[in-house]
């Protein structure tokens, strides 16, 4: 047709428009012809976001509004809220994982509306869990003749009360098939645990005996130990990594103590190993360090997925050396949803997303995997350290740092504070926390960097720069007064 139409006289051109328009009216018209629009009454047809009515009112905040809006304009309002939060990736206050890959994006999104609890429903991810369970209590060490037993849960803290519950659950009923007073439970602890081990004793009327730190000692010793614990001692709590100072309580000694305890006295005291943190570093840097199953006393251990297990939150994980440390009471059969299931949570419901994730993250990375992002988060704690050191501005307070966890307080500063130091640094986008140490070390002010995966060493390096140009913009306004100090004691700052 167009060849035909280029060898037309102009009046033939003319002809043929005439009936081209006569006989394709409605293709032609869309192209070369606009017709006049009636707009939507609300104006909410408008490709530009900002230009909707509801950026022009104050955004709904304690009541449910009554009439809805359109899916971009409650997207937008939201997100731009966030935009005050700080940057994941600069908040260097967090153990928390901040980054995964792509494609474990794809398998969260992909399962964010799997309840976990409807086993019956999604009888395989139950199966996966069971499958990660056997490869943590294996990776802990769990001896061949021991039938190990445990569960996912919501984080570390989930997971403690669980086991803390099955401990003092154990211990009761030794206790009155003895014919002795079940009333007075207690756990020994230090005060270099989680917030979640006062929680248990006060939700759970369980005495707190507390072991104190002091000044360049943040763990505790079997020789602290040794004169708290008694026949009314449900567990010795130990820590693997915390959150303070990134070191490890003496586990081993303790385990040999309290075996030697078993022996004299024919009290079998558990230690359950807190290793929300350490969990999945020391495993694969320190191999041969003895502070799981190996140990003869650790009765449980719990572990943070989410934290360098390399998953986004929350998942954690509680491992029993035995099923027979676990008593059969505290688990529920329940059969309203479709089938005769146990179940041994503090909640109910829990999405499956975050389990899934950590299988896709044990099958992607392997041993090797881990090991290698490790190793290298550890290179770049201690490339942080040497430099902290080498300034001449910072002391380290940790002695025998397991973790890529950097605790420092100020030399001999007197015109400012970490605190003060912790602000600056917000100024520069960088989420570092100032807080004190547990009694009775509380009058140690320190700052806390967490070394994570998707933290380069070029990132270290501007981490290092803006801390030191900070130090320095202090120093040269010499405030007549330094921040008043905040008595955190450690127990809120953020894990």
């Amino acid at each position: 047709m167009h060849q035909d139409f280029l060898k037309l006289t102009l009046p033939e051109e003319v002809v043929f428009l005439f009936y081209y328009y006569k006989y394709f009216p409605s293709q032609n018209q869309r192209t070369l012809i606009s017709k006049k629009v009636t707009p939507d009454k609300t104006g909410e047809n408008s490709n530009v976001i900002y230009s909707n009515r509801y950026f022009a009112k104050d955004i709904p905040k304690f009541k449910i509004p009554d009439d809805g809006m359109p899916a971009d304009a409650a997207y937008q309002l939201v997100k731009d809220e966030l935009n005050l939060d700080g940057n994941p990736a600069l908040n260097l206050a967090t153990f928390v994982t901040t980054w995964m890959e792509p494609e474990a994006n794809k398998l969260i999104e992909e399962n964010l509306n799997r309840n976990f609890i409807d086993h019956d429903e999604y009888p395989q991810t139950d199966i996966i869990q069971t499958r990660l369970v056997n490869m943590i209590a294996r990776l802990y060490n769990s001896p061949d003749e021991c039938n190990s037993v445990g569960t996912s849960t919501i984080g570390s803290s989930e997971a403690i009360m669980l086991a803390l519950l099955a401990h003092k659950w154990t211990w009761r009923k030794k206790m009155e098939a003895a014919g002795k007073d079940s009333s007075k439970p207690n756990l020994v602890m230090g005060a270099d645990v989680h917030t979640v081990w006062d929680k248990f004793a006060r939700y759970f009327d369980v005495e707190p005996r507390v072991i104190p730190l002091s000044d360049g000692k943040y763990i505790i010793t079997a020789e602290n130990v040794k004169n708290l614990i008694d026949e009314n001692t449900i567990c010795v709590g130990c820590v693997l990594g915390t959150t303070y100072t990134g070191e490890s309580d003496e586990i081993k000694e303790i385990n040999d103590l309290l075996v030697e305890f078993k022996k004299e006295k024919g009290l079998d005291i558990p230690i359950h190993v807190d290793a929300a943190s350490g969990g999945f570093v020391v495993p694969f840097m320190s191999p041969d360090m003895q502070w799981d199953f190996r140990l003869e006393q650790v009765k449980s251990i719990n572990t943070s997925g989410h934290k360098y297990g390399l998953v986004y939150p929350g998942i954690g994980w509680v491992v029993f050396r035995e099923e027979k440390d676990l008593p059969d009471d505290l688990v529920f059969t329940v059969n309203y949803l479709g089938n005769e299931m146990p179940t041994y949570t503090l909640n109910f419901s829990k999405g499956s997303a975050m389990l899934l994730a950590q299988y896709y993250s044990f099958l992607r990375l392997g041993k090797t995997g881990y090991a290698r992002i490790m190793k290298n988060i550890m290179s770049n704690a201690g490339y942080l350290e040497n430099a902290l050191l080498q300034s001449g501005n910072f002391k380290i307070e940790s002695n025998k740092r397991i973790l890529p966890v950097l605790t420092f307080s100020l030399v001999e500063e007197k015109s400012f504070s970490v605190f003060d130091l912790s602000d600056k640094m917000r100024e520069k986008g960088w989420i570092i926390p100032a807080y004190t140490l547990p009694p009775n070390a509380e009058n140690i002010e320190v700052m806390r960097i967490v070394i994570k995966e998707n933290q380069s060493r070029d990132m270290v390096d501007m981490i290092l720069k803006d801390l030191n140009e900070s130090f320095v913009e202090l120093r040269k306004t010499s405030p007549a007064e330094t921040k008043s100090r905040t008595k955190n004691q450690g127990k809120n700052i953020i894990d």
